[in-house]
């Protein structure tokens, strides 16, 4: 009975042997250690299907790339270029327009006996004082410079005038308003020389220099008794408000 036992453990022995030798043995060791050539491969797969991926991704990115080409937000630049200088042309434009225009203006006339009317009257206050008033009675503004040439009757010298009067500038007047000179005709005192009444006045203007012609003289009015004057003949500048042409 114990040589039957001992066989099948000698034939089992020499069966492990021959398996541990045969390459049917190898393959199974395989199988249970993975060789490291076959988990590289393995490994792979994974990494070529995530480059795949990514691929797919980088062709979603090149058209954003794609999105960057428009460059029509570049273009809007082009609004930028838009900027409308054409528009700040036609500002320029305008403003060449304007100053064409005012280049073109009519400058200011002189004022004159032909685009006024000159009145003389006598006044109470100040005592011997007489005030002529110039109203422009055309359709342009008129200037009227330093003061007026007075001449009574045919007399051959220049009333002064009151230096103290003279504005600051010149008197303009546009259609319709009034200038004012006054007269101051006698001394109060009598210490006039050469008095005498005369009935005839003629007032003249003078130009944009002083002493020059102005233009037509004026032939205003006088009062039937006739003005009485002496050497002390005197004359305010040309002024805008009448309270001041009688201050002097």
């Amino acid at each position: 009975m114990r040589k039957h036992h001992a066989l099948p453990v000698a034939l089992l022995a020499a069966l492990a042997l021959t398996a541990c030798q045969d390459g049917t043995g190898t393959k199974n060791e395989g199988a249970a250690h993975p060789d490291p050539a076959s988990a590289t491969v393995t490994a792979t797969h994974p990494a070529e299907d995530g480059d795949s991926g990514k691929g797919t991704d980088g062709a979603t990115g090149t058209q954003g790339t794609s999105g960057a080409t428009g460059t029509s937000g570049a273009t809007g630049t082009s609004g930028a270029t838009g900027t409308q200088p054409a528009k700040g042309d036609k500002g320029d434009k305008a403003t060449r327009r304007d100053k064409a225009a005012k280049g073109t203006t009519t400058p200011r006339v002189s004022c004159n006996g032909s685009n006024t009317t000159v009145t003389a009257q006598s006044v109470r206050r100040p005592l011997n004082h007489m005030l002529l008033t110039v109203k422009n009675t055309s359709s342009k503004t008129c200037d009227l410079t330093y003061y007026p040439v007075l001449r009574f009757d045919e007399m051959q010298w220049v009333p002064r005038p009151i230096k103290d009067s003279k504005p600051q500038a010149v008197t303009t007047l546009s259609p319709g308003e009034s200038g004012y000179a006054g007269v101051s005709l006698s001394a109060a005192d009598g210490s006039g020389e050469w008095g005498t009444t005369s009935h005839k006045l003629t007032v003249g203007f003078q130009g944009r220099t002083p002493n020059s012609d102005g233009g037509p003289s004026a032939l205003p009015t006088l009062p039937a008794k006739g003005v009485y004057y002496d050497s002390t003949l005197t004359v305010t500048y040309w002024l805008r408000d009448m309270d001041d042409a009688l201050a002097y």
